[in-house]
Formats: structure tokens, C-alpha cells, sequence
């Protein structure tokens, strides 16, 4: 008999069934035994009348929360049943698998008038058992949501004619930043982890790819400990070529980013207004946009903030905070982009105009960058001196290759799809990836 998903019984309504999951709740009464059972796609009730299946007693007394079963039977519409209406009466429960004790509450849990409330249990215990921890439906929700985000936006781009690639993520070369990277052993060398795709989506570029887009794992060794950090994550990387401006890669994004969040509150919407407690806004476009200098400008008259000099060449973490409200109330949007940042601040391979300003931009959502996007400098003399002013000639050498025989106008930019699930459903990174990672967490 083939499986039947929970979400779908009310399709197969007096015919026999085969069920799969999780038992979510149990009561094993003196004539009746009730269980709830749970699969990824809903919940229903097994009852069961003791006295016609006296055979099922010693299993149940095996049972505990969160065993899985297999339960075959057949579903009944029933008005007396407040889970959905349907009620399964089995014929035949298989223990797959019996659960001990469970090491963690996933949920607030009231009391009752037999027993006390049960408090939900701290998010490093939960992270410990986070297996456990994700079989609720809170977090179940979370990456259902989430895989619609990616699909959305990669539909979005294969119907542009771009390429889905994979690049490697032991790279030769320390750094494309300056920043800390993830050193490890290869063989009789070292190796690092790559901080981005950037330098193989440019590769690509160079390859005649003109449109390429990657989702991959991506490192940080940063020590870091936000509401916003991890020292590995999932990133949405995109590249494409023969652009006229920075100002076209942002225009690809916030139209990436608009049908993405229409098809998420189309499908999820109003769960994640129900589970979550926010809206999810489909954005207009095009989206606002300032630079640094006027935004710190407008942030001081609105807000009275103000910082040093020597700050105004990047965006603070306050600045994007209060960036927000400001967006809110003179534009009536959630994104900003923020362009004209100082060289000093931005990655050498930023092309930059007859001023030295970088080509490129933050886009801020709901107070938090998302991303930073540019048009690449592509000529192979001009991106070596800039390689060369940052102390990295040497260790990008390898990199400046991809530009000596030719390559066209390009940009792109990255989307952290963890960072972009935190924010849609207003968690801390934490809780918002599969596993969280940071420098005193490498387990489980």
C-alpha cells in the first residue's frame, strides 16, 4: 500500500490508509487510547476502542511521545473530533522506533489542573537536541518557507538565462578581503575555505558564462556573537555580464527579491503571520536609494545620530538599525540601498568611478544589510593596481589571471539565505539555519 501523507487524508476519507510519524501527543485511557500523529504535512487523530483491538495493548503500552509509527486504518469524517475533523481507526500499529525521555521542551507548555506549567527550554539546550527541537511545527514551517524563498529565486533567474554553478570551497588563496579566513590541511600545503564564490563567479565571467547564479556553503572566520553572525552559512550568489552600471545589478536585485517575497506570501503568508507574528510585504519598486554621506546627514536631523569622521566611510551597525526607521517614514519601505561608500571600505575588485568612489551598494532590509553588490572593475591593469594598494597582489595572483585575456563588464552580489529566513520571520540567526555555527559552537 503507498504511503499517504497526513495533509492530504481528507482525500482518502473511508478507504484504507497507510500513515507514517511522529506521535506528537498520547493518552492511554482505561477504555480508549488516543494518539496524535504527525508527519511534515499535518497532524490527525488514531483512536482507539480497546475493547475491538485487545492485540494492541501491549504496544501501547510501549508508546511514548515522539516514537514513530506506521499506522494502517482508515480515516473517518467525525464532527466530535477537534483535530480537523477526521479520526483514524487502525487496523494494524507498527513501532518503528521508541523515543526515551525527551531532553528538552520545544514549547511553553501551561498547566493543567494535574500537572505544573513546563517552561520552554533555553535556545543553547535546544541547539544541543536540535534534531529534536526541529520537529515542531514552528520550525518545520521555517524551512518550508525557506525552501520556497530559494526556489523562488532561482526560478526567477533560470527564466533570465542564467547558469546554476558550483565552485569549490578550498580555494589557494588566503584572502580576497583581508579578512580571517579558515585554514586547513591539504595534503603538503594550506588550503582555505572560501569567504565567497566571488573570485569563480568572476572566473565565469571571464569563461563567457554572462549570467551564472550559485547557492552554496560560505565561511566566515570572524569572532562574532550577534543576532546576526555565524561563522558558516548558505549563500545566494548571482554574476552576470555586459552591464552598464552598478545601478543594473541593483535593479536585478530588487526585482530577485520582489518576486521572491510575492511567491513566499502567496504560499506562506498568512502562517507566517499566524506562527511568527509578521507580515510578509511585497515590496514596490524601484526601492529608495541614498548615499552614505546623506544618509548620515538625514540620520542626524531625524534622529540626532551622529558619528566620527573617520566612521562616515561605512555604515555602522546603529546607523543601519536606525536606517529603518527612517526608510519607514520617509518612503514607506522596508529596503534601502545605500551607494558611495569609501574605497577604503569596499572589496578591491569594486570598479570605481573617475573620483575613486566604489561602483557599488548595501541593500538594507528591516534594519539589517543583506547585501553588498557591485560592478566589478574587469580590466586586468586597473584591478591589479587596486589588488596591489590593498597588500593582496600576491595572494589574489592567481585571481588577476581571469583578466589578461579579456573579459567583459560585470557585477553581481550575495544574499546570505539564513540571514534573509531571520529577517522574514524576525528570529536570531540561531534558530533561523538547519545548524547553527559559531566560534564556540561546532556541535551537533
Amino acid at each position: 500500500m503507498e504511503r499517504v501523507y497526513i495533509g492530504e487524508i481528507k482525500q482518502h476519507l473511508e478507504v484504507p490508509v497507510l500513515l507514517h510519524g511522529f506521535i506528537e501527543n498520547f493518552r492511554n485511557g482505561g477504555t480508549m487510547a488516543f494518539i496524535v500523529l504527525k508527519d511534515i504535512s499535518g497532524k490527525v487523530q488514531v483512536t482507539i476502542e480497546k475493547k475491538n483491538h485487545e492485540d494492541m495493548l501491549p504496544l501501547l503500552d510501549q508508546l511514548t511521545l515522539d516514537s514513530v509509527i506506521t499506522v494502517t486504518g482508515v480515516a473517518h469524517a467525525s464532527e466530535y473530533v477537534k483535530l480537523n475533523g477526521v479520526e483514524v481507526i487502525p487496523e494494524r500499529i507498527e513501532i518503528e522506533s521508541i523515543a526515551a525521555p525527551l531532553p528538552i521542551a520545544r514549547e511553553d507548555i501551561p498547566a493543567t489542573k494535574k500537572k505544573p506549567a513546563i517552561e520552554r527550554s533555553s535556545v543553547d539546550l535546544r541547539l544541543d537536541y536540535r534534531w529534536v527541537d526541529l520537529r515542531s511545527e514552528r520550525n518545520q514551517l521555517l524551512f518550508k518557507v525557506q525552501t520556497a524563498m530559494v526556489k523562488a529565486m532561482r526560478d526567477f533567474l533560470l527564466e533570465r538565462r542564467f547558469l546554476e554553478i558550483h565552485t569549490p570551497k578550498l580555494i589557494g588563496a588566503a584572502s580576497e578581503s583581508g579578512s580571517e579566513v579558515f585554514a586547513v590541511d591539504y595534503f603538503d600545503t594550506k588550503a582555505y575555505l572560501a569567504q565567497s564564490p566571488q573570485f569563480y563567479k568572476q572566473m565565469a565571467m571571464a569563461g563567457g558564462f554572462e549570467r551564472i547564479f550559485e547557492v552554496g556553503p560560505v565561511f566566515r572566520a570572524e569572532k562574532s556573537f550577534t543576532n546576526k553572525h555565524t561563522t558558516e552559512f548558505t549563500g545566494f550568489d548571482l554574476e552576470f555580464s555586459y552591464i552598464t552600471s552598478f545601478r543594473d545589478v541593483m535593479a536585478m536585485e530588487e526585482q530577485l527579491l520582489t518576486h521572491m517575497l510575492k511567491e513566499v506570501k502567496q504560499q506562506y503568508g498568512e502562517q507566517i503571520q499566524e506562527t511568527f507574528g509578521l507580515e510578509v510585504i511585497v515590496p514596490e519598486t524601484p526601492f529608495p536609494v541614498i548615499s552614505l554621506a546623506e544618509l548620515y546627514a538625514e540620520l542626524e536631523k531625524e534622529f540626532g545620530y551622529t558619528v566620527p569622521d573617520s566612521e562616515k566611510g561605512d555604515l555602522t551597525s546603529e546607523a543601519e538599525h536606525l536606517s529603518y526607521d527612517w526608510v519607514k517614514k520617509k518612503h514607506n519601505h522596508e529596503f534601502l540601498f545605500v551607494t558611495d561608500f569609501d574605497a577604503a571600505k569596499r572589496a578591491f575588485y569594486h570598479m570605481r568611478d573617475a573620483n575613486g568612489v566604489p561602483q557599488g551598494y548595501d541593500l538594507i532590509w528591516r534594519g539589517t544589510e543583506i547585501t553588498t553588490g557591485a560592478q566589478r572593475e574587469h580590466r586586468y591593469e586597473i584591478l591589479k593596481k587596486q589588488a596591489e594598494e590593498k597588500g593582496l597582489a600576491e595572494d589574489v595572483k592567481f585571481y588577476l589571471e581571469f583578466f589578461k585575456y579579456g573579459c567583459p563588464p560585470h557585477g553581481g552580489f550575495g544574499i546570505g539565505v539564513d540571514r534573509l529566513t531571520m529577517l522574514l520571520v524576525g528570529l536570531h540567526i540561531n534558530e533561523a539555519m538547519f545548524l547553527f555555527r559559531s566560534p564556540k559552537r561546532l556541535t551537533p
